[in-house]
Parts: C-alpha cells; structure tokens; sequence
C-alpha cells in the first residue's frame, strides 16, 4: 500500500524545522548519515512518491544513525525529497 505523500511531506516538514531550530553541528551531521544511506537505498534517480513508499516501509534502519532521534530522520527525508525527479517549488509534480 502507497504512503501518502502528504502525509510524508508534512512529517518531514516537521523534522526539518525542527533541524533549523537546533542547528547544530551534530545534528546536521546525523542527518547526513541519513542522508548517505537513502542515497544508496534509493539511489539518484527516485520519485516523491518512492520516496514516502520508502519511508512508509519503516525507518528503523536510520534510528543508529539518526541517535534514535526520529526528527533527524525526517529532516533528511525533508532534504532528499529536493533531489527527486518530480518535485519542485514544494510540490510534488504529476
């Protein structure tokens, strides 16, 4: 079953603003490790919508290299979603 994606993208929404409110160097360092691993899960080329599946899926895998903190998680969700193929201007393009 698909994950919605705006169910997704409102999480990560989350996530991400709760990075630029910490804004530290080790959060933003957790969040690059996230961000390693989806790129070798999902690779360069990947849609919105993959991406919520993916997510949907279960993110345990990132909770080491997030320390346990699912807000990290988010966060690198939240900046990976920029990379896909079919997302612009915060939206999602069908």
């Amino acid at each position: 079953m698909a994950y919605p994606l705006e169910t997704a993208v409102f999480q990560w929404e989350q996530g991400a603003r709760r990075l630029r409110d910490a804004d530290t160097r080790e959060a933003n360092r957790r969040v690059n490790l996230v961000l390693d691993e989806l790129r070798r899960r999902l690779g360069s080329t990947f849609t919105a919508e993959e991406l919520a599946d993916h997510y949907g899926e279960g993110t345990g895998w990132a909770d080491q290299l997030s320390g346990m903190e699912s807000w990290i998680v988010d966060a690198a969700f939240h900046r990976y979603l920029r990379e896909s193929r079919n997302y612009a201007g915060g939206r999602a393009r069908v």
